[in-house]
């Protein structure tokens, strides 16, 4: 059924042309006297000659000979116009038989042979031309199918590299938890049991609503604040309803990670603060934290997460997206907007 579809506009498009060429001499000669058997010796049967050529071309040998058999191809088609050549003079001299000899000097029968040899060559290089602009957009449409399986094999191998380094970050925190707070870590295990159950579930997925991201979110922000003490302040400003957005998942948990593992002091006051906001269809997401860097060649923790985010937009948000990063009054600033439509 597909491929009828497909074919159906090329056939008409042939069937157009040919009807177009078939009836051009007499819409030239409308309003004056037709000369139909001038008609036909002169433009239908040199037509009908040029289709023979074409489509024992189009259909046949430029599929079956001109790729790797050029010399028989080559061969076939030197016999073709030969016998239509000479058909071609058979049938004008059953046609001028009755018709008085034309006086004066004629061109060399060798040139009329010549001219009518280049002529039949037209439609064999039409044929050549329209067989070769098919391979290359066949080809074109092999790259593209190939490029969308890499694309979609690199979004899975970085949604499978999400979820361990997802996993080990909470674990180190409810490591934190075990010596000094027992039953925190208790109620840590049972919370990372929900997220990652989330995870498993929603990472497969190609959208999920981004109500269903908020509430991971909380979840998480929830299960990291357990550990922090009293000099860490968290704020988080989400919207508690949003209705018909959906967005690729895990997109967010990568910079909320990358805040509560660089964003945190054991012995100095730390703010953290998230706020995502809904413009129409366009999310900004923004997260602000005090600024820890543990060497001076790691100013803002940026990772395995945060590399992995921004390849994933990259790739599933292309010209759709914007991501930035920067220090400001001794807070990191991380600013993403993502159009959904």
């Amino acid at each position: 059924m597909i491929k009828f579809k497909n074919k159906n506009p090329e056939f008409s498009l042939h069937l157009l042309i040919w009807l177009v060429l078939f009836f051009l001499p007499a819409a030239f000669s409308y309003g004056s006297e037709i000369d139909w058997g001038n008609i036909f010796k002169h433009f239908w049967l040199q037509l009908i000659f040029l289709a023979v050529v074409f489509y024992i071309n189009y259909l046949f040998l430029v599929h079956w000979l001109f790729g790797e058999k050029r010399i028989s191809f080559f061969i076939i088609n030197a016999i073709l116009l030969a016998a239509l050549i000479y058909l071609k003079g058979e049938i004008f001299v059953l046609f001028d038989s009755d018709r008085p000899k034309m006086l004066g000097k004629k061109p060399p029968e060798w040139m009329r042979l010549f001219m009518d040899f280049l002529i039949y060559l037209i439609p064999i290089a039409f044929s050549v031309s329209i067989n070769a602009m098919k391979k290359m957009r066949k080809a074109e449409e092999m790259k593209i199918e190939a490029d969308n399986i890499k694309l979609q094999s690199e979004l899975q191998h970085l949604k499978y590299q999400l979820q361990p380094h997802f996993f080990f970050n909470a674990l180190n925190n409810i490591y934190s938890l075990v010596d000094f707070a027992p039953e925190k870590a208790k109620q840590s295990i049972h919370s990372l049991s929900k997220l990652m159950r989330h995870l498993l579930q929603k990472s497969d997925v190609e959208k999920i609503s981004l109500a269903e991201e908020i509430d991971f979110l909380n979840k998480y922000i929830d299960l990291m604040s357990l550990r922090l003490n009293e000099s860490t302040k968290v704020y988080t400003n989400f919207p508690t309803k949003v209705n018909n957005i959906y967005i690729a998942p895990l997109l967010f948990i990568s910079i909320v990670e990358n805040a509560f593992k660089h964003g945190v002091s054991a012995t100095k006051p730390s703010d953290i603060c998230f706020k995502l906001e809904v413009i129409e269809k366009s999310i900004f997401f923004t997260t602000s934290n005090s600024n820890f860097p543990k060497n001076e060649d790691d100013r803002s923790g940026s990772g395995i997460g945060v590399d992995n985010l921004r390849k994933r937009l990259q790739l599933l948000y292309p010209e759709k997206h914007e991501f930035n990063t920067y220090l400001n009054n001794g807070m990191y600033i991380v600013e993403m907007k993502l159009e959904t439509e």
